[in-house]
């Protein structure tokens, strides 16, 4: 693993089930993130994802390419075009710095509307472990949303 090399694509298709779940699981019971006829009294067209829903994709995402070994550092993102149900979100990353065995990796996250998230995360991958996973690993769909909902927090130890 070096700084400019690429991690392989995740695709994530946002469902309402998603964004719902998500927003559930975190406990962010605001109406725009499960109500559309509310979301779109408040001028947005539909239901849309929640940060902490982002962030533990943006999480999966680092740990499924890490292995079961990965720790998560720290996570900083920022939000930009709202995921909307029927959508989908494309996460790529790029390896910023290698130093033993903690990477930054620099994680863009795009969806038809255009950039949904950018940020880093800093991950640490104990000596002896793997540290790329089989080559497709991280390119299947969510399946499920407990990734997503165990690792919410935006920075620090997960």
């Amino acid at each position: 693993m070096n700084a400019g090399d690429e991690l392989p694509p995740l695709e994530i298709p946002i469902t309402r089930t998603l964004i719902v779940a998500g927003a559930v699981a975190s406990r962010d019971y605001q109406d725009v993130h499960h109500d559309a006829e509310l979301a779109r009294e408040k001028g947005s067209p539909d239901i849309f994802m929640n940060i902490l829903t982002t962030n533990g994709l943006v999480g999966r995402y680092i740990t499924d390419h890490f292995g079961p070994t990965a720790e998560l550092r720290r996570v900083a993102i920022r939000l930009g075009a709202p995921n909307y149900p029927g959508d989908t979100m494309v996460l790529k990353g790029t390896v910023e710095d290698v130093d033993g065995d903690t990477v930054t990796v620099r994680v863009v996250g795009a969806n038809g509307i255009g950039r949904h998230v950018t940020g880093t995360v800093t991950v640490t991958v104990p000596t002896g472990s793997a540290i790329t996973r089989p080559a497709g690993s991280a390119a299947s769909a969510v399946t499920g949303l407990s990734e997503a909902a165990g690792t919410a927090a935006s920075e620090g130890p997960a």
